[in-house]
């Protein structure tokens, strides 16, 4: 729910590394179709491995340039608004625009230039549109078609269903001219003005500059009443200044409210994410709050994904807040719209707080299509982000959304959202629970607990190994679930979620090959046992590091932010405790571990090891086991441990199921 961040100077959306959210694979698309066919063309095969290496190294290093620095504007062709937010420039354009003819006939060609006048920078412009509209009709479409004169910086635009129909820009360089050559319809209208739009920078352009009116056959019609090709502005309402915070006084009585943290109030708690709103005869008015250092916004969605949404946003300009109507058409960044519907809007920005309020009709007419009708059930999503002289960027945090769809002319409701999705939560929660309570224990069994209850066993096995194997075979169970949930969420590869899916992957994989591997494991008097004994312990110690890498990272994803950096101490806290417990119980092995010191009471004698190994994957001569009348030594480590163990589970598990 944000507007890109735009090239300077030219009608054109970049997109930097981390701003590929809204549409992460449009841009790779179209770089790919470019470099294959410029491979295609310019190179042989036998350098094609290195040019895609080069492909590939530019896309991660380099910032990619979408759509709109390159001309591609066709989405403006109807009203030749840049998408940009703001007003069209006060002053006098820096070009004017002329033509080689005044009368023309069907099929005939008119050569159309628009040139500087204006000397220096002020003279100069780097994003252009040119079409020809019937004079008596300027918003009927563009008429006639073009052909160009200079294809290094111009090029031919489909606008409505003719090919040729605009021309625009090629790239964002500085121009001082540009010429085409207009070829009549044959139907043409009586008259036809040639109409400009040119942006010199992102915040200052001139819309539809007025060209020569050409004739049919040498006779013009008169003008109408309103004058043609004059600068359409956004149509824009007075704000006034808030004079104190909004309150959530009244939520779920007079007016519905979403806000996070539960029940807060944006009066009193400067992080309080607020939003209101009521219905007033046939309007709604709304409130919006939230500290951002750019930005907060809200949406209106038809499902819990981002596309085809009402976007409205509260920009941090600076000195004071701008509100602005925006909407999104798949799983792209938000478009200004060029029609202001909002009125009575209040602003206030005090202590890094921005709040504004605005009224919006409950339906609005044409041509307005991608206005929301405020009487359907709708989802609501809000986020915040930073801005940069009013260009928004990608939301900080996963937007918050509504538990359920929301009426919003409805009854007073105090709604409840979450940042995350439930398959998301689910996918955290199976991950730790394998990875730090049934792996670190399993581990822990079978390094530690082969020498006790000797003569025991448990549906013929030794009771150690049937608990390890247990409880790995509960760890691959729940890692493999929580693997395919993310899949299910994204339907398929995430590719903002950095190098988290591919630890998230190799883990997987290691954690598949271990019981493979013990499947086909020697037997305990072979001579090839000692492989199995090493491989299948490097294999858990790997698998179990690059586990607590993923899951630090998987925190901090966008879709399972949870709050730092406390989460972060607390998954800290967890690996130390295991680490303690670990060397503990190692010492203790080793017959290091002074026992009789903390248990004189109790009698203590040692014997010697008998595992199911002929050789032990680290040489261990004898190990003291503290065998106490009462509870053993390593019984009483291990229940500690799984107290300790659980407590932070439960911690990270309580995090999770409140963000």
């Amino acid at each position: 729910m944000l507007r890109p961040e735009i090239g300077e100077g030219s009608m054109c959306v970049t997109y930097s590394r981390l701003d590929l959210a809204a549409n992460p694979e449009a841009p790779y698309k179209r770089l790919h179709k470019v470099s294959a066919r410029s491979l295609r063309k310019h190179t042989h095969m036998e350098v094609l491995p290195k040019a895609w290496a080069l492909v590939g190294l530019l896309i991660v290093i380099l910032k990619t340039v979408v759509c709109f620095s390159n001309g591609k504007v066709t989405q403006a062709c109807g009203s030749m608004v840049p998408m940009h937010g703001y007003d069209p420039s006060p002053e006098p354009p820096p070009g004017n625009v002329t033509v080689d003819k005044t009368k023309f006939r069907p099929g005939d060609k008119i050569k159309v230039t628009f040139s500087a006048v204006l000397s220096g920078k002020k003279g100069h412009f780097r994003g252009f549109l040119i079409e020809a509209r019937n004079a008596q009709n300027p918003d009927a479409g563009a008429v006639g078609s073009f052909t160009l004169l200079d294809p290094a910086i111009s090029q031919l635009l489909m606008c409505g269903d003719r090919e040729g129909s605009a021309v625009s820009h090629t790239s964002d360089s500085s121009k001082a001219e540009v010429q085409v050559m207009w070829t009549a319809p044959q139907d043409p209208p009586p008259s036809v003005q040639f109409l400009v739009t040119v942006v010199q920078k992102y915040k200052v352009y001139w819309v539809r500059i007025p060209g020569p009116v050409v004739c049919l056959n040498g006779s013009c019609p008169p003008p109408p009443l309103s004058t043609a090709g004059q600068a359409t502005a956004k149509t824009t309402t007075s704000s006034r200044n808030l004079s104190h915070p909004f309150t959530s006084d009244g939520c779920g009585i007079t007016k519905s409210c979403l806000r996070e943290p539960a029940a807060c109030d944006p009066q009193n708690d400067d992080l309080c994410y607020f939003l209101s709103f009521r219905k007033e005869d046939e309007s709604v008015v709304f409130e919006l709050s939230g500290p951002a250092p750019g930005y907060v916004s809200f949406a209106l969605s038809k499902d819990k994904w981002m596309g085809d949404d009402d976007v409205y946003l509260c920009i941090n300009e600076g000195s004071h807040v701008s509100v602005n109507a925006a909407y999104v058409l798949g799983r792209t960044h938000p478009v200004i719209a060029s029609e202001n519907v909002l009125r009575d809007t209040a602003l206030r920005l005090a202590d890094g707080v921005i709040q504004c309020s605005f009224r919006r009709d409950i339906r609005i007419p044409a041509p307005n299509q991608n206005r929301s009708d405020l009487d359907v059930a709708h989802y609501l999503f809000m986020a915040h982000g930073r801005a940069d002289n009013g260009r928004t960027h990608r939301h900080d945090r996963q937007p918050l959304i509504s538990t359920n769809p929301v009426f919003i002319t409805g009854p007073p409701e105090d709604l409840t959202g979450s940042r995350s999705s439930l398959l998301i939560k689910f996918h955290a929660v199976f991950m730790l629970i394998a990875w730090m309570t049934t792996v670190s224990t399993g581990v822990i069994m079978a390094r530690y607990f082969k020498p006790n209850w000797p003569e025991t066993t448990l549906c013929g096995q030794r009771v150690w190994f049937q608990f390890h194997r247990a409880l790995m075979l509960v760890a691959v169970i729940l890692t493999c679930i929580g693997f395919a949930l993310p899949f299910i969420y994204r339907g398929g590869w995430s590719k903002r979620a950095g190098s988290h899916p591919y630890l998230g992957c190799t883990v997987m994989a290691l954690a598949v090959i271990q019981p493979i591997m013990a499947l086909f494991r020697p037997a305990p008097d072979s001579s090839r046992r000692y492989i199995f004994n090493w491989l299948h312990l490097g294999t858990g110690i790997i698998a179990q590091v690059i586990a607590v890498v993923a899951i630090c990272l998987g925190i901090h994803q966008q879709a399972l932010l949870l709050p730092a950096p406390w989460s972060t101490g607390v998954l800290a806290g967890y690996v130390v405790w295991f680490v303690i417990a670990d060397l503990v119980l190692e010492v203790h092995r080793r017959g290091l571990f002074p026992i009789g010191q903390f248990f004189k009471h109790f009698e203590v004698h040692t014997e010697n090891i008998q595992t199911e190994d002929k050789e032990e994957i680290l040489f261990v001569p004898s190990e003291n086991k503290s065998c106490i009348k009462g509870p053993c030594f390593k019984e009483v480590v291990l229940v500690v441990y799984l107290c300790g163990n659980l407590a932070f589970l439960t911690i990270l598990l309580g995090t999770i199921g409140g963000v």
